[in-house]
């Protein structure tokens, strides 16, 4: 027996074998099949996908086959791989002074014939084979080589699949970590900020309670312009903070919430508005879902009704419908309405569509964001319908689950 020499670049190929993951992995019908479908064309009693590692060659799939691995010193696979652009045929081991009295050939399996297609990446890098093995010597057809050879691509594109998805996966914990670590620190930012910012506010207003007199109208409007920028950097920090706390929502802290209840909290919360009327509209006395963020869902989409209306007297409609699997919610209002190609902008985090608000100041882009981030954590879709100079109909679909009786 000769032992087969290792690749030109082992130490390059072993790195490629390592990063699909594969070696020692579970069973996999799609690996399984197609040794499957290699063996009934090749009329072989069995049927190999192998991975040559340092120390052996390991099957992925092993059709006709109990074992799952056998030592790389005795492999034919670690000679097909020397030569990755070929097909490696052995009609009778018995007659070749390479394998005449290898253990798997003198012995279990009695390898007598062998044809393996090497597995080879894009680079022409190669993994394994897939391979066929009978216990008499043999010659395939052409066709049968052709067809060996197809089923070798579509082990590779299996393959290159999981390859992808590990990767995906990868990157998609990055930018998970990423995100998590990106939230933290602008909470962690917007509440030391919030300390220094009431300072200044309470310093401001020293300032105007006690020197009043001694300041020109300038200095006024200078001492007033510092105390509205810091009234308006406090309130983007609060939203700020909400929006990173919104990632937290659990729908773990589910409770009955009584319709008749969250109108009333709700109309109480803007009372003071004489001029604004709030409606409900629903086909069930209560939602089970998680109550805080219903609410807050509620009041960013109502608190935006109200500051972008453009009309005297502001109509709000809330209407809640129950589902199969979910409860659909929409919040409607009399106001100037959104273009159509700022809908799906509006939800992006610091995206600003109007100037100013009804009372003249200008929005942060944060509130409908920090709801789209809710929503989504309570396995809801949130999107608009509008129609300019008719109003808005904010619509959002809530994840529904039963209440546990215990």
């Amino acid at each position: 027996m000769i032992v087969p020499e290792k690749y030109i670049q082992e130490e390059e190929r072993i790195k490629l074998l390592e990063s699909y993951s594969i070696l020692d992995t579970l069973p996999e019908a799609d690996y399984d099949n197609l040794t499957l479908i290699a063996s009934q064309i090749c009329g072989t009693p069995i049927a190999l996908i192998t991975f040559v590692d340092e120390e052996r060659q390991w099957f992925k799939s092993h059709a006709g086959l109990d074992i799952s691995e056998t030592p790389r010193d005795y492999s034919f696979c670690a000679y097909a791989i020397n030569d990755p652009k070929n097909v490696f045929i052995i009609p009778d081991a018995r007659n070749d002074i390479r394998f005449h009295d290898n253990p798997i050939v003198a012995g279990q399996p009695n390898v007598i014939f062998y044809a393996g297609v090497p597995l080879t990446n894009e680079d022409g890098f190669p993994l394994g084979t897939i391979c066929v093995i009978d216990h008499k010597p043999k010659i395939l057809t052409p066709a049968q080589i052709g067809s060996l050879k197809a089923l070798s691509e579509q082990t590779m594109k299996l393959l290159e699949l999981r390859l992808n998805k590990l990767q995906l996966e990868k990157t998609m914990e990055a930018l998970g970590k990423k995100n998590l670590e990106l939230e933290r620190f602008a909470y962690i930012a917007a509440h030391d900020l919030k300390s220094p910012l009431a300072n200044i506010s309470g310093l401001t207003d020293f300032f105007i309670d006690n020197y009043n007199e001694t300041i020109d109208e300038d200095g006024k409007e200078i001492i007033n312009l510092i105390k509205s920028s810091s009234a308006k950097l406090r309130e983007m920090i609060d939203s700020l903070l909400e929006y990173s706390k919104s990632n937290v929502i659990e729908k773990e802290n589910n409770s009955e919430v009584e319709i008749a209840v969250l109108e009333k909290e709700l109309s109480n919360l803007f009372i003071f508005k004489n001029n604004c009327s709030i409606t409900f509209k629903s086909n069930v006395s209560s939602v089970y879902t998680n109550k805080t963020a219903i609410e807050q869902i509620l009041i960013n989409l109502v608190t935006n009704a109200i500051k972008y209306n453009d009309k005297e007297n502001i109509e709000i409609e809330i209407e809640i419908i129950e589902e199969n699997d979910f409860y659909k919610i929409a919040v409607s209002d009399n106001g100037p309405g959104i273009l159509k190609e700022y809908h799906k902008v509006i939800f992006e985090i610091f995206e600003v569509v109007s100037t100013v608000d009804r009372y003249g100041v200008k929005g942060n882009g944060i509130g409908l964001a920090t709801v789209k981030k809710i929503v989504e954590a309570l396995d809801g879709t949130i999107d608009i319908e509008s129609e300019m100079g008719k109003g808005s109909k904010f619509k959002f679909t809530l994840g529904r689950e039963k209440e546990l009786v215990v």
